[in-house]
């Protein structure tokens, strides 16, 4: 009969193993973790996601599938390691025991509010108000990962003044106490993020990047503080996308969209800002699509794990993250080894890793594993695409917050003692109770880290900047490759090892992510109409102007001193310089003036010589001596203009042309009047007689040079040329010239040769007809109109020419003009004496008058 009944169990224990499927243990969702304890913490983790996946809406069988986050799978085994760390710890509650109870929940509203009501009752379908468990009652409630989650638990949680503590990011929202009087965040302030994140672009020389958040407050928040950050710096956004909070199963459009604004920006890097899980869906699709052909700059708060792809190298290889620093927390790494079914039994998702990866089968519906599989497996053996060994910075905030929890009930118990030395030390309270003691809580971590839960006391947080390298994908690694202090003098906040970096397999250098390329020193850069300040177009700095710098905004002009370069990179001294005997302009001018001053010399000799004959008798013999010694002078006065300028030649270059210059044409109006005179005493009249008898015409010059004497009085008392500089005129010199001083007193002096210039012109023409022989009005005329020609032609070149030019035109004018005199009047009768001396007799000159 027993063999009977055992043969039935058998048979019965048999029939549901052979139809057992793996399958109904791989769809088993876990939802709870219990481990009893003198008092109990829970957690709330979000390790699942549940998400329809028939595709056809008209179909009559809906089919859920669910989806792990490995990434959360971590922040239960860091849980459950502070929970058992404590335990073993004699300094912190050593007498009471920490159990816990954790609750993983699918992400929407409903199994949120029924999860932390669970862990307030013990039971999920129950009315609130009302408890159903022991005298063990929860002491805090951890929440996370995102401020939603925290949020939705925080409004319920502070009706009844349980404390609440979130171990995802730091969110502006949880710090308002008049909402979440009773919810305390362990994560550090991001304070100083943007500031990180912009410090990098500029390391990187990236000033043209594109922006992904979530469109919410924190988002907008994000983008405020990045915008400031990026104009103080001078870096332009070429796009920014605001993702929608919407579900994950909802992501695929708007996410579509965000791809293309990537694909269609010629922004090569792209900052990732955000937390949220419906970025992670704009993060899927990207990682579908866009093949490093950007570099990601990431907030560290993503699931690596789930962006995996059959590729050698993925999307992200060669991203960079920005990440809270933490030190490593030294026992962890040895409790997920030795994490393993035959350990922990109740763990169903551990179960499935060793089903699924270690080839191991499931002993029933229990879902628990038999002892046929791969020996020694352990979590640090699966690919790291998979699993992540490192603690993550929700992990770490997790870990802080089980401890802030019992760091907080060891001082309330030593209150307590101190209220009952002689109570039995067993922990027992009201939840409320705990708050003062978590407000003030301050501690370090066996990592060396300080935690502290009240906001305004929360430190600046560091950050270590992460690089993911990821060749293959089984061999995912993160790198850390620099930190950022935000407490470190500035210029030296950012620490990188640039060498360290991979980037993505389409860059074979530093990635470049500019709107327009730098400006290389010799330009500036010139704003595009209707564009940021980083699109421009880069334009060569103009004369005189230099720019050493790259991209620089202005041009600086160099001193007077100084002149700019062929390359408009450096300004040189600029060399001294005027118009002297040396130069070649100087050389020639000098020659002229000395061989014309020769060639007079001669004609005054000739004249002297022959002082006898008709010719040179004729039309006053005087004056001519007069004329020729003017000239003599004439053709010297060049010579003032050459050589260093200083005040005295100055002075006498524009006065002894005037004077010089005067005399010589107020002589020649006295010979145009004398041979006027001479024809016309044939028949004199009174006047004539009365002229010729007083000599008058011998007036002509000291009336006409005293006349020319005063307006350079005038001219050298109110304003007397000095010696100036001109360091515009030509490129790299500074010309030192002399300044005329006073412009209408220059030009008053040139009207009044030019007006006896045409006078004597003017006598000369009404005089050709008289006979030839005795008659110098044809040479006169021709002689005063290449003067007035020289003089007339010289202004306008004058005031159009600069430096030593200006010297050398003036100096031209006057050995033009003093030549015109000598050549018009004097060769012709050179000639006659030295080549026709037949005609230079007086029976010549009876015989052809008539």
């Amino acid at each position: 009969m027993i063999s009977l009944i055992f043969l039935f169990w058998l048979l019965q224990s048999l029939v549901p193993l052979s139809s057992f499927d793996a399958s109904q243990c791989h769809s088993k969702v876990q939802r709870h973790l219990y481990q009893d304890g003198n008092v109990l913490i829970a957690a709330l983790v979000p390790l699942f996601y549940v998400f329809d996946s028939t595709t056809n809406d008209f179909s009559p069988v809906k089919q859920n599938m669910v989806q792990y986050k490995m990434r959360s799978y971590q922040f239960s085994l860091a849980f459950r390691f502070a929970i058992e760390e404590i335990n073993r710890n004699t300094h912190i509650l050593p007498n009471t025991s920490l159990g816990f109870h954790l609750h993983n929940v699918h992400i929407n509203q409903r199994t949120i509010l029924v999860g932390a009501l669970g862990c307030l009752t013990g039971f999920e379908n129950v009315h609130p108000n009302y408890e159903c468990r022991s005298r063990k009652k929860i002491t805090a409630l951890l929440t996370g990962v995102s401020w939603a989650t925290s949020a939705l638990i925080g409004r319920l949680l502070n009706l009844y003044k349980y404390p609440q503590l979130t171990f995802g990011p730091f969110d502006t929202i949880l710090n308002d106490r008049s909402q979440f009087s009773s919810l305390y965040q362990t994560a550090p302030k991001d304070i100083s993020l943007s500031h990180g994140i912009v410090i990098l672009m500029v390391h990187f020389s990236w000033t043209w990047v594109g922006l992904v958040l979530m469109d919410d407050h924190t988002g907008a928040e994000s983008l405020s503080d990045l915008r400031r950050e990026m104009d103080r710096y001078r870096i332009c956004l070429s796009f920014v996308e605001m993702v929608p909070d919407i579900p994950i199963i909802s992501y695929y459009e708007p996410s579509l969209k965000t791809h293309m604004q990537i694909l269609k920006s010629s922004a090569n890097v792209v900052i990732i800002y955000g937390d949220h899980e419906s970025l992670l869906g704009a993060i899927m699709i990207i990682a579908e699509h866009v093949l490093n052909m950007k570099v990601w700059v990431l907030k560290s708060q993503w699931d690596e794990t789930s962006l995996t792809k059959s590729l050698l190298f993925d999307t992200f290889h060669g991203s960079l993250i920005v990440a809270h620093h933490h030190t490593e927390v030294s026992d962890f790494r040895k409790f997920i080894q030795t994490y393993n079914p035959s350990k922990y039994p109740e763990d169903y998702f551990l179960a499935r890793f060793w089903n699924t990866y270690f080839n191991c089968s499931f002993s029933g519906p229990d879902c628990k594993i038999l002892g046929n599989c791969l020996p020694n497996a352990s979590l640090d053996m699966l690919p790291k695409s998979v699993w992540e060994m490192d603690m993550t910075e929700e992990s770490y905030n997790l870990y802080n917050s089980v401890y802030a929890v019992a760091h907080s009930l060891h001082e309330m118990t030593l209150k307590q003692v101190q209220i009952q030395p002689h109570g039995n030390g067993e922990v027992y309270t009201f939840p409320w109770e705990l708050h003062p003691f978590l407000k003030n809580i301050q501690f370090k971590t066996g990592a060396g880290n300080i935690v502290v839960l009240d906001s305004q006391r929360k430190l600046d947080a560091e950050y270590d900047i992460i690089n993911i390298w990821n060749f293959p994908e089984s061999l995912r690694k993160k790198m850390k490759v620099g930190t950022f202090s935000p407490k470190a003098p500035e210029g030296q906040q950012l620490f990188l090892s640039d060498h360290m970096i991979q980037w993505a397999i389409v860059y074979t250098e530093l990635p470049h992510s500019v709107c327009s390329e730098s400006c290389v020193p010799g330009f500036r850069k010139s704003p595009q109409e209707g564009k940021t300040v980083c699109c421009y177009d880069c334009t060569p700095c103009p004369d005189n102007e230099i720019s050493n710098e790259t991209n620089m905004d202005h041009c600086v002009r160099c001193p007077e001193s100084h002149y700019a370069n062929t390359e408009k990179i450096h300004c040189l001294q600029k060399v001294m310089t005027f118009l002297s005997y040396e130069d070649p302009l100087g050389k020639a001018l000098t020659c002229l003036s000395l061989g014309f001053f020769a060639l007079t010399t001669g004609v005054l000799g000739v004249f002297v010589k022959y002082y006898n004959t008709p010719i040179v008798r004729a039309n006053n013999q005087a004056l001519t001596y007069i004329l020729l010694i003017t000239l003599t002078f004439c053709f010297l006065c060049p010579l003032l203009f050459f050589g260093h300028p200083n005040t005295v030649t100055c002075i006498l270059q524009q006065s002894s042309f005037g004077v010089l210059f005067t005399v010589a044409l107020s002589t020649v109006l006295s010979k145009t009047i004398t041979v006027v005179l001479a024809f016309k005493i044939t028949f004199p009249g009174r006047l004539i007689r009365w002229i010729m008898i007083s000599r008058a015409p011998n007036f002509i010059i000291p009336v006409c040079t005293l006349i020319q004497l005063v307006l350079c009085g005038i001219w050298l008392s109110t304003s007397p040329p000095y010696v100036d500089s001109d360091a515009y005129s030509e490129h790299g010199h500074i010309i030192i010239i002399c300044n005329k001083g006073s412009s209408i007193a220059f030009h008053s002096v040139l009207f009044y040769l030019c007006s006896m210039a045409l006078g004597s012109y003017t006598v000369a023409y009404l005089s050709r007809n008289l006979p030839d022989t005795f008659n110098e009005a044809k040479f006169i005329t021709f002689s005063m109109l290449v003067f007035f020609s020289v003089w007339i032609t010289f202004l306008p070149v004058y005031h159009s020419t600069k430096g030593k030019l200006m010297v050398a035109m003036e100096v031209f004018s006057i050995l033009a003009s003093s030549a015109g005199l000598l050549g018009c009047i004097f060769f012709p009768k050179c000639y006659i004496i030295l080549f026709r001396p037949q005609r230079n007799v007086l029976y010549h000159v009876r015989n052809k008058a008539p």
